[in-house]
């Protein structure tokens, strides 16, 4: 592609790509915003739909009880019967006997079968009415048979429900069906056409500029009703949208065209004598033949000719005096655990070895991807990006697969294969591995999406100065630096690896013991400097010998690791989580008050109640299989600077809760009672005080009732719960 050509597309790109974009994207928003108000409005109308009807066969079934009431006397049920019908109660009323044959039925009354209110959930025949039955005995309590009250089902009735949910409802029958009679015929067909894929909870939206949904029938609402609304956005918006689109397009095309017309055509004139240099003749000159910025990049250009000459002669004195000093710099590189420095020292070095112009280090992460960690150039300045902004699949460009083959590379940059950073014409790139991992692997394919085994990143240098190209000298010396990269990434790692291990739970991968006493005590030190609070939880879990005794330690252990697991589900990022020893269990909740803790505790005690751990069992015998095991959890609760003013007394006041749920009864919280104060160290605050303006918990903020520790009765929104069992 000529270089008009990528002008072209460049303006192009910056300019009609935000366009498009943003008009796809206002498009996009518009609907989505437009369906999530039908969805709203739908499952507004859906609860409105069940109250009424709930209340409906509430009041049908309240008559049929009335008629009931009559016991033997037939007189007596069909004057009451016909004063039902007369009141309203309902539009008929039925008696059978015990053989189901009709014993009474007031006049008028729609033809059978009727649909029960508890009747079944799919119902094929036409729908008549709405009926609901109660049985008939005598004062004995001898069976007499059934008493059913009714109501018509017809348009009247489905637009009565339309009149109070606000929204168009379509009754779905065996037959054809009976729709709203204010819908369009063409509307009405859409939506009933709309009511096969559509489900219960499901919001769809049909050809005719609507949404569709089911409400039943399901328990307490037997009607298969169909609810729909008209879409609120404008039919010619996205027309305008495309239009606009369009219009956008064409201009920037003029544009674009007219400026890299402008700009490329006095680089014309200089193409010829640069390719001469672009093929390795560094005697080459450009005739200067004006003094416009075309002349004076005609001298400039000379004159760096000349001085590419000299440096390439420099570079390769420097390079070979580079090379003894490398065994030095590995030893002092290795010494470190600052990974960025050592990288950056690393990339430096080979710049300088290489006379390359720019390079960067990128790491292998997890999701094979090649995260850069440096970025430089030949002036020694970093570019330190983040990580974010130099991302390379692996596979994928020059660097991909060189991360993917676990083979060097040097070459030129084809067009396509874009080089992370600021790519050069040039390149060389050398993969790093763990020492002692086979990193090389002729012949593996570059496309597999997974770096070669061992791989931890790939060393890339651009354009050396002064040269054609990277040669192999500079391929055996980029080796040399990629080998002490990849001791210090190893090291670094092992490093890290061996911090973490020393601070967390081997079983469950919470935080140890060691790291509680220095978390907690940070903690107390952030709170006191910005005036908040710090909520402790401490957690047991109920019995839990009892488990290990019946089931064995194999079994306690997976019980453990399965009880941190939804621990983890149920805190905040910010929270820390713990295990002490044993089962027990510690929370810290940094800007959270007692009543917050509570609901964490609440939760947690949910979390474990609700849903039983299922292990496996590891008897071996003919009956292991699947354990169910019911498990509880006792909490514990401790603010400070509420309940205690140091880190250890905070842990402690927890500890003491949590002794109280136990004798409380077990799988409850309990929050560890506020100490009394001295008179005259009480501060006395004005009724109704605004909050912080960021909302957050202060200490000695009011944080309304809270549970106390005595286990006696508490006020608050949230009381004790009460034990299940011991």
């Amino acid at each position: 592609m000529t270089l008009r050509g990528r002008l072209t597309a460049a303006f192009l790109t910056v300019v009609l790509g935000p366009v498009l974009l943003g008009a796809f994207f206002v498009g996009t928003t518009l609907a989505t915003v437009d369906q999530r108000r039908s969805a709203e409005r739908l499952g507004l109308a859906v609860g409105a739909v069940r109250t009424s009807v709930d209340a409906l066969c509430q009041q049908l079934r309240a008559a049929a009880d009335a008629v009931a009431l009559r016991g033997a006397d037939p007189v007596g049920r069909a004057g009451a019967a016909t004063q039902v019908v007369s009141r309203g109660l309902a539009a008929a009323v039925l008696v059978t006997d015990v053989t189901g044959e009709t014993a009474y039925t007031t006049p008028g009354a729609p033809d059978r079968p009727w649909l029960d209110c508890a009747g079944p959930r799919r119902f094929d025949g036409p729908i008549r009415a709405l009926t609901a039955e109660v049985e008939l005995r005598d004062r004995a309590g001898a069976m007499l048979g059934r008493v059913a009250a009714a109501q018509l089902v017809d348009p009247g009735f489905v637009a009565r429900l339309a009149a109070v949910t606000g929204v168009e409802i379509t009754l779905l029958t065996g037959d054809a069906g009976i729709a709203q009679t204010t819908e369009a015929a063409g509307v009405r067909d859409e939506v009933l056409a709309a009511a096969a894929p559509v489900g219960d909870d499901r919001v769809t939206g049909t050809g005719a500029g609507r949404y569709v949904r089911r409400a039943g029938p399901v328990p307490g609402q037997p009607l298969p009703l169909l609810l729909s609304v008209p879409s609120d956005q404008s039919p010619g918006l996205h027309a305008a949208l495309v239009a606009a689109a369009l219009l956008a397009g064409l201009l920037a095309v003029l544009a674009a065209g007219r400026l890299a017309r402008v700009t490329t055509r006095p680089l014309a004139e200089l193409a010829h004598a640069v390719d001469r240099v672009a093929r390795g003749d560094l005697t080459a000159r450009v005739p200067v033949r004006s003094h416009d910025e075309i002349g004076r990049l005609a001298g400039t250009f000379n004159r760096m000719t000349r001085e590419t000459q000299s440096y390439v002669a420099a570079l390769t004195s420097s390079r070979d005096q580079m090379r003894g000093h490398l065994a030095v710099l590995g030893d002092t590189l290795a010494s470190t655990h600052d990974l960025d420095r050592i990288l950056r020292v690393i990339l430096h070095s080979a710049i300088a070895a290489t006379g390359a112009r720019s390079g960067a280090v990128l790491l292998v992460e997890e999701d094979d991807i090649l995260v850069g960690r440096c970025l430089a150039g030949s002036d020694g300045d970093d570019e330190a990006p983040e990580p974010a902004a130099l991302r390379v699949p692996v596979g994928s460009g020059v660097v991909g697969a060189v991360a993917a083959t676990g083979e060097p590379r040097r070459g030129r940059v084809e067009p396509g294969d874009a080089p992370p950073g600021e790519p050069g014409r040039t390149y060389v790139a050398v993969p790093f591995a763990a020492p002692g991992a086979a990193a090389d692997v002729p012949g593996r394919a570059a496309v597999t999406g997974e770096a070669a085994p061992g791989t931890l990143g790939v060393l890339v240098l651009y354009d050396r100065l002064g040269a054609d190209g990277f040669d192999d000298d500079d391929l055996v010396t980029l080796r040399t630096f990629a080998g002490h990269a990849a001791v210090a990434v190893e090291n670094v790692r092992v490093h890290e690896e061996a911090q973490r291990l020393s601070l967390t739970d081997p079983l469950t991968g919470l935080w140890n013991y060691r790291y509680l006493r220095e978390s907690i005590r940070r903690e107390v030190e952030r709170a006191s400097r910005f005036g908040r609070m710090l909520s402790v939880l401490a957690l047991d879990l109920d019995l839990f010998k009892k488990v290990n005794d019946t089931y064995g330690h194999a079994v306690g252990d997976a019980v453990l690791v399965e009880f941190a697991r939804r621990v983890r589900g149920e805190i905040r990022e910010v929270d820390l989580a713990f295990r002490q020893g044993g089962e027990e269990f510690v929370l810290l909740l940094p800007e959270t008050d007692a009543r917050g803790a509570a609901i964490v505790a609440e939760r947690l005690g949910a979390a474990v109640r609700d849903s039983p751990i299922v292990t496996e069992s590891r008897s071996g015998g003919p009956g292991s299989g699947p354990v169910r095991i019911p498990v509880t959890v006792s909490v514990g609760i401790a603010v400070y600077p509420d309940h205690a003013s140091t880190a250890q007394q905070v842990l402690d006041a927890a500890d003491a809760a949590l002794y109280a749920a136990k004798a409380a009864g077990r799988d409850t919280y309990r929050v560890a009672p506020v100490p009394v104060r001295p008179t005259a160290e009480e501060i006395t605050v004005r009724a109704g005080a605004a909050p912080p303006e960021d909302g957050m918990p202060r200490a000695g903020a009011g944080g309304g009732t809270r549970h106390v520790a005595d286990g006696g009765a508490s006020s608050g929104p949230h009381p004790p719960r009460q034990s299940r069992g011991r």
